[in-house]
């Protein structure tokens, strides 16, 4: 196959890569949240926390590498140098690398359950 023809990976497909990457990074209490029922904001938001500052952008680091590999690049991403709470938006697919403290305090899952 051409790479011309090499399409980004979106869906289930890209939520399972991301998850499979996440855990190769040893991610702690990875939650998928379902979005398909709720905001237009995304499909799927998957969140997880890394031990410390380093962990955290180790994770973020590594998702967006194995997705690149895949032709996937984030539409957009921030926090991953700091650390403390990593973004990484691809559209359908959000993924949020957090500090435990971090995670605690905002309790995404509750918020959008």
């Amino acid at each position: 196959m051409k790479k011309d023809n090499v399409k980004p990976l979106c869906g289930r497909e890209l939520v399972d890569l991301v998850i499979k990457s996440l855990e190769e990074k040893l991610a702690e209490k990875i939650v998928v949240v379902d979005m398909n029922n709720k905001s237009g904001a995304a499909d799927w938001f998957i969140i997880c926390q890394g031990d410390n500052t380093s962990h955290t952008s180790a994770i973020a680091d590594g998702v967006m590498r194995v997705l690149k590999e895949k032709h996937t690049s984030p539409w957009r991403y921030e926090g991953v140098e700091e650390g403390r709470w990593a973004l990484i938006d691809y559209t359908d697919v959000v993924v949020h690398v957090m500090l435990p403290e971090l995670r605690e305090f905002y309790n995404l899952e509750s918020l959008w359950r």
